[in-house]
């Protein structure tokens, strides 16, 4: 199983604390030592909110490609609605040649929605533009001159698109927050799942694991990867894990649940799903171990990537949480997985 870690790059929106300058330095540094720790992905969030400092996630990735060897680098996720797939396609294919064949796209519809009156898009065609985007991504990723035609995008005729990756093809994920029809659509597409769980009980994203199995049997294709996106985190002690993790995390589902109209969370809250049965991945090595373990025996994933810095959470203690993740983590989950794998026991 692939082992991983994404961020949003949250900035302080206090004018003492982490601006974008330090935090996009600070996330290429977290990428260098992920690569260094042995972790196999790095994914990072796009934004356009002043939150965070990921507006341009394959610009920061580009620069992590060049402090690391073998860690795949993936956008998580890629705000495919109010982009472009043309230059999407071309930025991610440059940093695929950047990094030696290690880029990702990760393509979701976007859960924040500030990009789309920030580039001209109707947020009433939210999902048509990423049924008509996500197809002309894949037109694009197939090679060859293009022809192809929609509703809310100019046609492209007998086009090719440049550079070519070294990936062929160049990885696509469609990263979805619950939504069935969306995880249909990855199914008949024949493309990777990435289902992001940030709360709640398993029960319901169990389920759309089996319908993303189902929807790539009828679309003719074979087996897909999985991957689950949690927010979690790691330090020496589990008690260091939740008083470190809890303050930046509590204010930042606090402050977008205000927006959502969520209710508030408290650290009782917290607990309680940092808790073996709970979905948020925070403790010790050991503790973090058995939780991804139990988690892999409900979904039977590929890939499990961790949301480590929400908020304001320093930045030493997330370099800290990486190295136990990929040092001692991450090693003891692959060789459990092998070996329940082989039917070893």
């Amino acid at each position: 199983m692939e082992i991983g870690v994404y961020t949003f790059a949250d900035v302080s929106l206090d004018p003492g604390g982490v601006g974008p300058a330090q935090r996009v330095r600070e996330v290429v540094e977290e990428i260098a030592l992920a690569d260094e720790a042995g972790l196999d992905v790095f994914g990072l969030g796009e934004h356009h909110r002043p939150d965070y400092a990921a507006s341009a996630p394959g610009t920061i990735l580009a620069a992590g490609a060049e402090r690391s060897s073998r860690i795949r680098l993936t956008s998580a996720v890629t705000v495919l609605s109010s982009d472009d797939p043309v230059r999407v396609f071309q930025q991610f294919a440059t940093l695929d040649l950047l990094s030696g064949g290690r880029a990702e796209i990760m393509a979701g519809r976007g859960s924040f929605t500030e990009s789309f009156p920030l580039f001209g898009y109707d947020l009433d065609d939210y999902d048509a533009l990423f049924a008509e985007k996500l197809d002309l991504l894949l037109a694009v990723r197939d090679g060859g001159p293009v022809t192809w035609s929609g509703r809310l995008r100019p046609p492209l005729v007998g086009l090719a698109v440049h550079p070519r990756p070294v990936q062929d093809p160049l990885p696509v994920w469609v990263a979805v927050g619950g939504n069935p029809h969306s995880v249909v659509r990855a199914g008949l597409l024949g493309l990777p799942l990435a289902i992001a769980i940030i709360g709640g009980s398993y029960g319901p994203f169990v389920g759309l694991t089996q319908l993303h199995r189902e929807a790539l049997a009828r679309g003719g294709h074979g087996p897909q990867p999985h991957s689950l996106n949690l927010h979690g985190f790691l330090a020496d002690t589990s008690q260091r894990a939740a008083d470190v993790y809890h303050p930046g995390h509590s204010e930042v589902m606090n402050r977008i649940g205000r927006e959502r109209g969520w209710g508030p969370t408290n650290r009782a809250a917290f607990d309680a799903q940092a808790a073996p049965g709970g979905v948020y991945v925070v403790g010790s090595p050991q503790q973090v171990t058995e939780k991804l373990l139990a988690q892999h025996e409900l979904f039977g994933h590929d890939r499990v990537l961790l949301q480590f810095a929400i908020g304001a959470v320093p930045h030493r203690d997330v370099l800290r949480a990486i190295e136990l993740l990929g040092t001692e983590v991450a090693p003891a989950v692959r060789a459990e997985v092998a070996r329940a794998g082989a039917g070893i026991g």
